[in-house]
């Protein structure tokens, strides 16, 4: 490679001068601005391809021009050939040039000096030795400069017609700022910089690279007479070009750039550009894993076809063989052999066919299809076709705006033929589905003729098989199940399971979706000891109303030889202009028909079966209630017998509410008018009046309340014993004063920095005592006693007692609050109340509860409760009430759950309550190893001493299907037991087989999680 020869001053060193015969001074040159001349510079060989600085130096009689940036390289036929060399150099070798060894160089600082006068041509002096250059400070490298530079706009500066007189020096930068766009920039050849560069194409030595006058251009040399910067002359080789800075430029004219010959033009072609090395040659990727398609509307796609030959004619015919491949956005074919017909967009695939189709995957012997239409046919593949489904959620109500929550299933399968009918519609001959990936699944679906229809979420069947473990343990005429999770009629699979009242039961229900916003189940219930039962439920939903209706009929009871049946309706609706009202109407045949015929505790320790209707209107500060109340009571007539609520027809509540009052009050109002009715007992007319007044007083840490009250009620009775009036009237003045305080600091604890608070609370509260005893009772009793109690104005539920108090409640509440979130980690209250007189108003005996005992002593009960997580995953719920005078716990209920991740639970409890209830209740959900599951939970009664409810059971789960046996024992409210076993089989992505347990399981097992993804709504049968 020849060396590049530069002149000192290109790179901004010292210039070396040779002397030479001055030429003559220009006469019209001024004498305070001549300078002394300066002598030529030597060529300064460099290794290779250096980073030049743009402050050039010149003699000093010279004016500085400033060095253009030159733009980014284009495309090569755009570039411009290298200017050839006015006299040749001997090259001298150079070693081979390395990329690290190019050294930065920096700019000098530039000045704010005026602008530059014209250059003239300095005087030649006697040689001077070389000197070397020093390194220049570091500065971006100078690109080679295309053949159409970039347009500069500038003014044309016309050559005087006498010399001028020498200028003074001015750095570069300098001139560039002062100068601006008066000189054109120094343009640089690229083979002086870098690689040589490509020769211009034939055409442009006839038509100029640069056609306006306001584009700069590197012009051929001149005589030093014309004006312009002197560049000594150097030689030009395929290496590298000299410049000659004795030459003058012209600064305004503009010509054609000259060209080079010793580089072949490229032609206009993308394939001459890759076989230069200049781009890349294309190169499809080899692996068949595309990306879903974007939707492109009806835009046209492009095709790609590779392989190791291929022939045809184009736009017509192409036949590709070995290793060929197609390729078009959302689709990849790859086969043995290839052929495309451009005009049908049609393919056909022969060996080891393999399509890609989005995220669906079909492998076989044979494919034809119209790629864009997804028509054709496929011979003998196996297939996967994966969609995104919606995720069922555990039975149960749900969120009325819960999210659709979505999971990836993938079906697959073999078939003989596939039909490919459009997007997302599959038609298949002889063909399997299964939800499992392996080869040999352990469970499928066979059918003579199965459809695929992805765009409705159906699948649709003929000649039904079901094969588990290599066994077909269900057959069908037809099949008929859902792709995407979403309601849809027909068949659901069968429940079977087995009580011990009932005998052995199977459940068949069909499913009927009339609506998006309804739909119905019947399902026919076969109790092998009772006969059979019809089950059904309508559910219907808008934007004004909701509700389901539940019918269960049984003709002739085996056992009994009755006639029984059951119904629940449960209906709200909103009128609009701020009324709404609601229907819960549920009745039974007879007693023990939950006892019977049901497996839930909740259903089966019914006593009382509401019935009720009401009707409300809400109008900003007040509303209004009308309701009429009736129950159905169920007695048993081995257990005591249970007393039978008043009925309420009707009650009308009204309630006000003004916190805007002068001086800051607040007034409250709760009004209620009901008549009672009883088939034995004292009936009547009660009405109740009570205004409040109160006054809060309130900052960011302290809060006072008092509040000042009259209840006045007022009875109508019948039926009242002899000497009883009929008609009684109650006034109860009540006052209480209500107070807190907060505090906060910040504390270290679990190893985290958090919000502790300290909320002491007093109450103090106020109620004379009155004479109630003549006033009978309809629906009161003695409230919980708890925190909330605590702080009540009356500890009675109801209006038929009002309690005397002059008391005091001392508590205080403190909490952990993260900082960062507003979580309440930990909360903790201690509290007690105080009375300074004795207790007057008691609570008659009301059927097999005996009378209250006023109470003894001035000191209630002491109360405290702890909740909140004290470890990681693990939570506690507890709470006490503790007699100091008696030194006895009146009631403990102490909660623990650990909870690490879904479907790993444990929940234990302990509850008790003096002379009433004593229970332990234990249950869980824990993987015991190899896709197996354990759950189960005890609750017994250590009062009774006998077994409440017990649940015990497997699940496990291969990926994709699940097995479950669950074993439930409870305590019916004819003090018998019912057992019932549950064994269910569960399929991914296609149907549930047995009786089905998880309802139950979600209400005996708090924190149940499901070990696989829900995949089918449960069928409705057994209760």
């Amino acid at each position: 490679m020849e060396p590049l020869r530069v002149d000192p001053a290109l790179l901004g060193g010292a210039a070396a001068v040779k002397k030479e015969p001055a030429p003559a001074k220009p006469k019209a040159a001024p004498a305070e601005a001549a300078t002394p001349a300066a002598k030529p510079a030597q060529p300064v060989v460099l290794d290779g391809p250096q980073k030049l600085s743009t402050e050039v130096a010149v003699p000093a009689a010279a004016t500085r021009v400033p060095v253009a940036e030159a733009p980014k390289p284009v495309a090569a036929k755009e570039e411009a050939p290298a200017a050839k060399p006015r006299e040749a150099v001997e090259p001298k070798p150079v070693p081979e040039p390395r990329p690290a060894e190019a050294r930065p160089v920096a700019p000098k600082p530039a000045a704010s000096q005026p602008a530059p006068a014209p250059a003239v041509r300095p005087a030649v002096t006697e040689p001077a030795e070389v000197v070397p250059a020093k390194p220049a400070p570091t500065l971006a490298p100078i690109s080679a400069v295309p053949a159409v530079a970039p347009a500069v706009e500038r003014r044309a500066v016309q050559p005087p017609a006498a010399a001028p007189a020498p200028a003074r020096v001015l750095p570069l930068e300098a001139t560039r700022t002062a100068g601006g766009s008066s000189l054109p920039p120094l343009r640089v050849d690229p083979a002086l910089l870098r690689a040589p560069a490509p020769a211009a194409p034939a055409q442009y030595a006839a038509t100029p690279a640069v056609p306006s006058a306001s584009r700069a251009a590197v012009a051929p040399p001149q005589s030093a007479a014309a004006g312009g910067l002197a560049v000594p002359a150097q030689a030009a080789t395929r290496s590298g070009v000299g410049v000659d800075m004795a030459t003058p430029i012209p600064l305004a004219q503009t010509t054609e750039p000259p060209l080079v010959d010793e580089r072949p033009a490229l032609p206009h072609t993308y394939s001459a550009h890759v076989a230069a090395g200049l781009l890349p040659a294309p190169v499809l990727k080899a692996s068949g894993g595309i990306s879903p398609a974007s939707k492109y509307g009806d835009e046209p796609r492009p095709t790609f076809v590779s392989a190791e030959r291929m022939r045809g004619q184009i736009d017509v015919e192409v036949v590709a063989e070995g290793d060929a491949q197609l390729r078009r956005i959302g689709t990849v074919v790859n086969a043995d052999k290839l052929t495309y017909w451009n005009l049908d967009d049609e393919v056909e695939a022969l060996g080891n066919v393999r399509l890609e189709r989005d995220r669906d995957v079909f492998a076989g012997p044979s494919l034809r299809m119209k790629v864009g239409d997804n028509t054709g046919s496929f011979e003998q593949p196996s297939y996967a076709i994966t969609r995104e489904v919606a995720v069922r959620r555990l039975p149960g109500p749900q969120p009325v705006n819960a999210p659709r929550i979505e999971q990836t299933l993938t079906a697959y399968g073999g078939a003989e033929r596939v039909e490919f009918k459009g997007e997302g519609l599959f038609h298949l001959s002889k063909a399997t589905y299964s939800t499992c990936a392996s080869g040999s699944p352990d469970w499928y679906a066979e059918a003579s003729d199965l459809e695929l229809d992805y765009n409705r979420g159906v699948g649709e069947g003929s000649n039904g098989k079901l094969v588990f473990k290599g066994m077909p343990i269900l057959y069908s005429p037809w099949l008929d199940f859902s792709l995407d999770n979403e309601r849809k009629s027909g068949l659901l699979a069968p429940t079977l399971g087995s009580t011990s009242k009932s005998g052995f039961e199977a459940v068949v229900p069909w499913y009927w979706n009339i609506a998006p916003n309804m739909d119905a189940t019947i399902a026919p219930r076969f109790l092998t000891k009772r006969g059979t039962q019809i089950n059904s439920e309508f559910r219907y939903l808008d934007h004004k109303y909701t509700g389901t209706a539940r019918v269960e009929f049984l003709s002739k009871d085996q056992q009994t030889h009755d006639k029984r049946w059951s119904y629940a309706l449960r209906h709200e609706h909103y009128f609009g202009n701020g009324f709404a009202g609601n229907l819960d109407l549920n009745g039974v045949s007879d007693d023990n028909y939950f006892s019977d015929l049901s497996t839930r505790l909740a259903v089966t320790s019914q006593t009382n079966l509401l019935r009720q209707g009401q009707l409300s209107y809400a109008a900003g500060w007040w509303n209004a209630t009308v309701k009429a109340q009736t129950y159905q009571t169920l007695q048993d007539p081995s257990l005591p017998a249970i007393a039978v609520p008043y009925r309420r027809l009707p009650q009308i509540n009204v309630s006000a509410l003004r916190p805007d009052m002068p001086f800051g009050a607040s007034f409250n109002f709760a009004g209620e008018y009901v008549k009672f009715d009883h088939p034995t007992q004292v009936i009547g007319r009660r009405t109740v009046m009570y205004p409040q007044i109160s006054l809060p007083m309130q900052t960011s840490y302290f809060q006072v309340t008092p509040k000042l009250g009259v209840n006045l009620s007022r009875y109508q009775l019948e039926r009242q014993a002899a000497g009883t009036p009929s008609a009684i009237s109650r006034t109860v003045p009540i006052f209480s004063l209500d107070s807190n305080l907060v505090f906060e600091r910040q504390a270290e604890m679990f190893g985290r920095s958090l919000t502790q608070t300290l909320e002491p609370r007093l109450y103090y509260l106020y109620v004379p005592k009155r004479e109630q005893g003549q006033i009978p009772v309809f629906d009161t009793g003695l409230a919980d006693f708890n925190f909330a109690q605590v702080f009540a104005e009356n500890r009675y539920s109801g209006n038929d007692r009002i309690s005397d108090a002059n008391q005091l409640t001392a508590a205080v509440t403190s909490r952990l609050i993260d900082p960062a979130t507003g979580e309440e980690m930990l909360k903790g209250m201690l509290g007690q109340r105080y009375h300074f007189s004795s207790q007057h108003t008691t609570l008659p005996a009301v059927g097999t509860t005996p009378a209250e005992k006023p109470r003894a002593g001035r000191t209630a009960d002491l109360l405290a409760a702890l909740s909140g997580r004290v470890m990681p995953k693990t939570y506690v719920d507890t709470g006490v009430q503790y007699n100091p005078r008696d030194s006895r716990v009146e009631r403990l209920n102490i909660g623990g759950r650990y909870q690490p991740e879904t479907a790993k639970v444990l929940n234990a409890g302990y509850r008790y309550t003096r002379d009433l209830l004593g229970q332990v209740d234990v249950s869980g959900q824990w993987p015991i190893g190899r896709g197996w599951y354990g759950i189960g939970r005890y609750n017994f009664s250590t009062r009774d001493r006998k077994l409440v409810e017990s649940v015990a059971g497997l699940e496990y789960n291969a990926g994709c299907w699940v097995g479950r046996i669950v074993v439930q024992r409870v305590a019916t409210q004819t003090s018998k037991a019912n057992t019932s076993i549950f064994l269910q089989l569960e399929l991914n992505g296609f149907s549930r087989l047995g009786s089905n347990p998880l309802e139950l399981l979600k209400r005996n097992i708090p924190g149940y999680g499901l070990i696989n993804q829900p995949t089918a709504d449960p069928a409705f049968g057994a209760q």
